[in-house]
Protein backbone atom coordinates (compact mmCIF):
# COMPACT_ATOMS: atom_id res chain seq x y z
CA UNK A 1 0.00 0.00 0.00
CA UNK A 2 1.24 3.43 -1.12
CA UNK A 3 2.12 5.93 2.20
CA UNK A 4 0.65 9.12 0.54
CA UNK A 5 -0.28 11.64 3.06
CA UNK A 6 -3.76 12.58 1.94
CA UNK A 7 -3.94 15.69 4.00
CA UNK A 8 -0.93 17.56 2.06
CA UNK A 9 -3.35 17.10 -1.70
CA UNK A 10 -4.31 20.81 -2.70
CA UNK A 11 -7.55 19.75 -4.25
CA UNK A 12 -8.23 23.29 -5.19
CA UNK A 13 -5.47 23.13 -8.05
CA UNK A 14 -6.90 20.05 -9.45
CA UNK A 15 -10.67 21.86 -9.23
CA UNK A 16 -11.02 24.37 -12.60
CA UNK A 17 -13.78 26.81 -11.20
CA UNK A 18 -11.43 27.19 -7.77
CA UNK A 19 -9.92 30.50 -7.10
CA UNK A 20 -6.60 29.32 -7.36
CA UNK A 21 -6.93 28.82 -10.44
CA UNK A 22 -8.59 32.55 -11.53
CA UNK A 23 -6.74 34.77 -13.39
CA UNK A 24 -6.38 37.94 -11.16
CA UNK A 25 -5.48 40.56 -13.99
CA UNK A 26 -9.07 40.08 -15.29
CA UNK A 27 -9.98 42.22 -12.53
CA UNK A 28 -7.74 45.38 -13.77
CA UNK A 29 -9.29 47.02 -15.77
CA UNK A 30 -7.50 47.78 -19.17
CA UNK A 31 -6.57 51.66 -18.77
CA UNK A 32 -4.06 53.42 -20.91
CA UNK A 33 -0.94 54.75 -20.51
CA UNK A 34 -1.10 58.90 -20.20
CA UNK A 35 1.79 61.33 -20.42
CA UNK A 36 2.61 64.27 -18.80
CA UNK A 37 3.00 66.17 -21.66
CA UNK A 38 -0.98 65.09 -22.53
CA UNK A 39 -1.92 66.47 -18.58
CA UNK A 40 -0.20 69.85 -18.97
CA UNK A 41 -2.26 69.82 -22.48
CA UNK A 42 -5.88 69.20 -20.25
CA UNK A 43 -4.84 71.42 -17.84
CA UNK A 44 -3.83 74.56 -19.76
CA UNK A 45 -7.97 73.76 -21.40
CA UNK A 46 -9.48 73.74 -18.37
CA UNK A 47 -7.55 76.99 -17.01
CA UNK A 48 -8.99 77.95 -20.12
CA UNK A 49 -12.42 77.33 -18.96
CA UNK A 50 -11.37 78.53 -15.57
CA UNK A 51 -10.80 81.88 -16.41
CA UNK A 52 -13.82 82.35 -19.15
CA UNK A 53 -15.88 82.19 -15.66
CA UNK A 54 -16.81 78.17 -16.60
CA UNK A 55 -16.27 76.61 -13.08
CA UNK A 56 -18.65 73.46 -13.50
CA UNK A 57 -17.28 72.90 -17.22
CA UNK A 58 -13.87 73.35 -15.48
CA UNK A 59 -14.64 70.76 -13.00
CA UNK A 60 -16.11 68.26 -14.97
CA UNK A 61 -13.53 68.21 -17.85
CA UNK A 62 -10.76 67.32 -14.66
CA UNK A 63 -13.06 64.92 -13.26
CA UNK A 64 -13.87 62.99 -16.54
CA UNK A 65 -10.30 62.90 -17.64
CA UNK A 66 -8.70 61.24 -14.65
CA UNK A 67 -5.26 59.73 -15.98
CA UNK A 68 -5.65 56.61 -14.41
CA UNK A 69 -2.39 55.21 -16.40
CA UNK A 70 -0.20 58.21 -16.16
CA UNK A 71 2.97 58.12 -14.02
CA UNK A 72 3.34 60.44 -10.44
CA UNK A 73 4.35 63.65 -12.51
CA UNK A 74 1.23 63.30 -14.55
CA UNK A 75 -1.35 62.48 -11.65
CA UNK A 76 0.32 65.43 -9.38
CA UNK A 77 -0.17 67.81 -12.34
CA UNK A 78 -3.89 66.80 -12.40
CA UNK A 79 -4.19 66.45 -8.65
CA UNK A 80 -2.47 70.68 -8.62
CA UNK A 81 -5.17 70.78 -11.87
CA UNK A 82 -7.81 69.56 -9.72
CA UNK A 83 -7.49 71.81 -6.25
CA UNK A 84 -6.54 74.71 -8.43
CA UNK A 85 -10.03 74.41 -9.96
CA UNK A 86 -11.93 73.48 -6.64
CA UNK A 87 -10.33 76.34 -4.97
CA UNK A 88 -11.79 78.87 -7.37
CA UNK A 89 -15.28 77.66 -6.67
CA UNK A 90 -17.36 80.17 -4.86
CA UNK A 91 -18.58 78.37 -2.12
CA UNK A 92 -22.24 78.65 -2.29
CA UNK A 93 -22.04 77.36 -5.56
CA UNK A 94 -20.79 74.18 -3.91
CA UNK A 95 -24.02 72.17 -3.50
CA UNK A 96 -26.18 73.17 -6.44
CA UNK A 97 -22.92 72.58 -8.55
CA UNK A 98 -22.34 68.73 -7.07
CA UNK A 99 -26.09 68.31 -7.96
CA UNK A 100 -26.53 68.93 -11.19
CA UNK A 101 -23.48 66.64 -11.71
CA UNK A 102 -25.23 63.87 -9.70
CA UNK A 103 -28.17 64.14 -11.49
CA UNK A 104 -26.62 64.22 -15.12
CA UNK A 105 -25.37 61.12 -16.83
CA UNK A 106 -22.36 59.58 -15.64
CA UNK A 107 -22.40 61.61 -12.73
CA UNK A 108 -22.11 59.41 -9.57
CA UNK A 109 -19.23 57.80 -11.22
CA UNK A 110 -17.71 61.96 -11.73
CA UNK A 111 -18.68 62.59 -7.89
CA UNK A 112 -16.83 59.35 -7.06
CA UNK A 113 -13.32 60.67 -9.03
CA UNK A 114 -14.03 64.07 -6.99
CA UNK A 115 -13.68 61.73 -3.71
CA UNK A 116 -10.93 60.41 -5.27
CA UNK A 117 -9.10 63.78 -5.80
CA UNK A 118 -10.07 65.07 -2.13
CA UNK A 119 -8.13 62.31 -0.16
CA UNK A 120 -5.21 62.27 -2.09
CA UNK A 121 -5.55 65.86 -2.07
CA UNK A 122 -6.11 65.84 1.82
CA UNK A 123 -2.98 63.30 1.97
CA UNK A 124 -0.84 65.62 0.16
CA UNK A 125 -1.70 68.82 1.86
CA UNK A 126 -1.48 67.25 5.20
CA UNK A 127 2.23 66.18 4.54
CA UNK A 128 5.01 68.63 5.55
CA UNK A 129 6.84 70.04 2.63
CA UNK A 130 10.05 68.42 2.21
CA UNK A 131 11.32 68.64 -1.33
CA UNK A 132 7.90 67.37 -2.94
CA UNK A 133 6.13 69.77 -4.66
CA UNK A 134 3.50 70.95 -2.70
CA UNK A 135 0.16 72.00 -3.39
CA UNK A 136 -0.25 76.05 -2.90
CA UNK A 137 -3.45 78.36 -3.74
CA UNK A 138 -2.71 80.16 -7.01
CA UNK A 139 -4.39 83.34 -8.15
CA UNK A 140 -7.33 82.74 -10.41
CA UNK A 141 -7.97 86.53 -11.04
CA UNK A 142 -11.83 86.07 -9.39
CA UNK A 143 -13.20 85.10 -6.00
CA UNK A 144 -11.27 82.54 -4.65
CA UNK A 145 -12.12 80.29 -1.29
CA UNK A 146 -8.23 80.30 -0.25
CA UNK A 147 -8.12 84.25 -0.85
CA UNK A 148 -11.12 84.80 1.36
CA UNK A 149 -10.18 82.83 3.96
CA UNK A 150 -7.70 84.91 5.41
CA UNK A 151 -3.95 84.23 6.03
CA UNK A 152 -1.90 81.36 7.19
CA UNK A 153 0.01 78.60 5.17
CA UNK A 154 -1.35 77.47 2.01
CA UNK A 155 -1.57 73.45 3.26
CA UNK A 156 -3.79 74.44 6.04
CA UNK A 157 -5.93 76.46 3.79
CA UNK A 158 -6.45 74.16 0.89
CA UNK A 159 -7.10 71.62 3.37
CA UNK A 160 -10.03 73.72 4.81
CA UNK A 161 -11.11 73.47 1.20
CA UNK A 162 -11.05 69.94 0.36
CA UNK A 163 -12.93 69.26 3.89
CA UNK A 164 -15.79 71.66 2.45
CA UNK A 165 -15.74 69.80 -0.56
CA UNK A 166 -15.94 66.32 1.12
CA UNK A 167 -19.35 67.77 3.31
CA UNK A 168 -20.75 68.89 0.53
CA UNK A 169 -20.14 65.59 -1.61
CA UNK A 170 -21.19 63.19 1.40
CA UNK A 171 -24.18 65.69 1.73
CA UNK A 172 -25.07 65.06 -2.44
CA UNK A 173 -23.65 61.81 -3.11
CA UNK A 174 -23.76 59.93 0.07
CA UNK A 175 -21.87 57.53 1.95
CA UNK A 176 -21.22 55.00 -0.40
CA UNK A 177 -19.30 57.35 -2.65
CA UNK A 178 -16.44 56.90 0.16
CA UNK A 179 -16.63 53.23 0.23
CA UNK A 180 -16.25 53.12 -3.66
CA UNK A 181 -13.43 55.47 -3.56
CA UNK A 182 -11.55 53.14 -1.11
CA UNK A 183 -12.47 49.67 -3.03
CA UNK A 184 -12.14 51.35 -6.56
CA UNK A 185 -8.11 49.94 -8.00
CA UNK A 186 -7.57 52.95 -10.09
CA UNK A 187 -6.07 55.85 -8.25
CA UNK A 188 -5.58 59.27 -9.64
Amino acid sequence: MATINWRTINVDLLDPESPANFDVSSLLPSIPSVSASEVQTLSSQIKQLLRGGDSEGALRGALENAPYGGDVRAKELHLATVVETLQSIKQSEMSPMLSRIYGSEGGPETLDVLMKYLYKGMSHTSQPSSGRSSITPQATGGFSQIQSRGGGEGGGQAMSVLLSWHEKLVEIAGAGSIVRVMTDRRTV
